[in-house]
């Protein structure tokens, strides 16, 4: 009896160490490596003088985005866009051009992020000129036909100007909107015109 005892002792304790092995094995391996491809952000087709073109509910033509190069990465579903220009059209309002060095589409396609020298045009009306707008960045909503950013914005609209930090954009009210430190120069549309 003793014999068995003495015996059981080290085969519970190599036991308990072969449990406690298993164990910090299990615990601390790496999870397996997918090759399937879907965790790199590597493009899966590169598309040269893009061009997309969207439509209201009505058929009518919404707007228009163009770009010299775009990428789509799979990983995530964005593209990115070279020099992209969106132009909003509307049948009786001023057309709205907007462009960047690049930009980044949403996996839904319903937010653009513009980057680098963001520039907005508004055409001219019969009673305004056109409307010019600068900032680094601005996320536009496309659907929504809204933009906003934190970032410093500057407008000119003929001899008129106004800059500020931060702004909301709406193309369907045709309001922007300074979120702070505005300051500007307005023309009066009375005043008289010296020859």
């Amino acid at each position: 009896m003793k014999a068995w005892s003495t015996a059981a002792f080290p085969i519970s304790v190599l036991t308990v160490l072969a449990g406690l092995s298993f164990w910090l094995m299990q615990a601390t391996a790496l999870p397996d490596e997918q090759s399937d491809g879907k965790n790199r952000h590597d493009p899966d087709y590169v598309i040269t003088q893009l061009e997309i073109r969207k439509l209201t509910k009505d058929g009518e033509l919404q707007y228009i985005l163009t770009g010299d190069e775009a990428r789509h990465y799979p990983d995530d579903d964005s593209t990115d866009v070279a020099r992209p220009h969106l132009t909003y059209l509307h049948p009786s309002k001023p057309k709205m051009f907007l462009s960047a060095q690049q930009a980044q589409i949403s996996a839904d396609g319903e937010t653009v992020q513009l980057d680098g020298d963001v520039r907005i045009r508004r055409d001219p009306t019969a009673t305004r000129p056109a409307l010019f707008g600068y900032m680094p960045d601005l996320t536009v909503k496309t659907e929504e036909e809204t933009a906003q950013t934190a970032s410093p914005v500057r407008f000119t609209q003929g001899a008129s100007w106004l800059k500020g930090v931060g702004m909301h954009l709406d193309n369907k009210t045709q309001t922007y909107v300074l979120q702070s430190q505005a300051t500007g120069q307005f023309e009066s549309r009375k005043a008289k015109k010296k020859p």
